[in-house]
């Protein structure tokens, strides 16, 4: 079984790797591929600007911005604060995790939709974020006292409503293909969301150099992995 300081460990690294896959998928990927459908980009823009200041709103409220303030976030809390909070928030964590699981779901079929080569590219972005993000929550539940058997269930559970949001959103947006743009705009808007407020302001926390160029290549290593995604599809074509 992984300690918690190794577990930690890997959630640092993968904060910087998704920082660079989610924003090469947003920037160079979904919202071109968006903007290129014939829609009117002043739609477009106003459901980015929707998508923006929903997610803010759902951060508010404690549904997303879940599993970024456990023990390990670098805050200096004693332990007692972190279990107290943890135990008010166990089952919010829960329902923040599954509807964010089933809007990935959808966000996932939008996108093979849209195009096959966006759906692997938005498949890695999405994998890269919830790797962290699960295991935060795994030790969320724990802190709050769930059982490791329990917590591993629970999140298993939170992580098949995936699949269901994306067997809806095949469906669905495959009989209302001139709503696949605004899908792919407003998921773009909740990665650079997630990305600009969220996950390099805990980058920033750690403002040595030593720490600084690990962040910087494995942000250069995220957009390359989603560029190597993108021209390794074009070869296939």
């Amino acid at each position: 079984m992984f300690s918690f300081a190794l577990l930690s460990k890997v959630v640092e690294k993968m904060v910087s790797l998704s920082v660079g896959i989610m924003l090469s998928t947003s920037l160079l990927h979904a919202l071109p591929e968006a903007f290129e459908s014939g829609t009117d980009p002043r739609h477009l823009f106003a459901a980015l600007l929707a998508g923006l200041l929903a997610f803010f709103l759902l951060e508010k409220l404690a549904i997303l911005r879940h599993s970024h303030h456990h023990e390990h976030d670098g805050h200096h809390h004693h332990h007692g604060h972190d279990k107290a909070e943890a135990g008010r928030a166990g089952w919010m964590i829960l329902l923040g995790d599954g509807m964010h699981n089933f809007t990935d779901g959808i966000l996932i079929a939008a996108a093979f939709l849209a195009d096959p080569q966006l759906g692997i590219v938005t498949g890695v972005a999405i994998i890269a974020h919830e790797i962290p993000q699960e295991i935060g929550d795994f030790i969320v539940l724990l802190n709050a006292g769930f059982s490791r058997t329990r917590a591993y269930v629970y999140n298993l559970l939170c992580s098949l409503l995936a699949v269901a949001g994306g067997l809806l959103g095949y469906f669905t947006l495959d009989k209302a293909t001139n709503l696949i743009p605004y899908v792919l705009v407003f998921a773009s808007s909740g990665f650079i969301y997630i990305a600009v407020s969220d996950l390099m302001p805990q980058m920033q926390r750690r403002a040595t150099m030593r720490e600084t160029i690990p962040q910087v290549l494995l942000i250069a290593l995220g957009v390359a992995i989603v560029l190597f995604l993108t021209a390794a599809a074009h070869d296939t074509h």
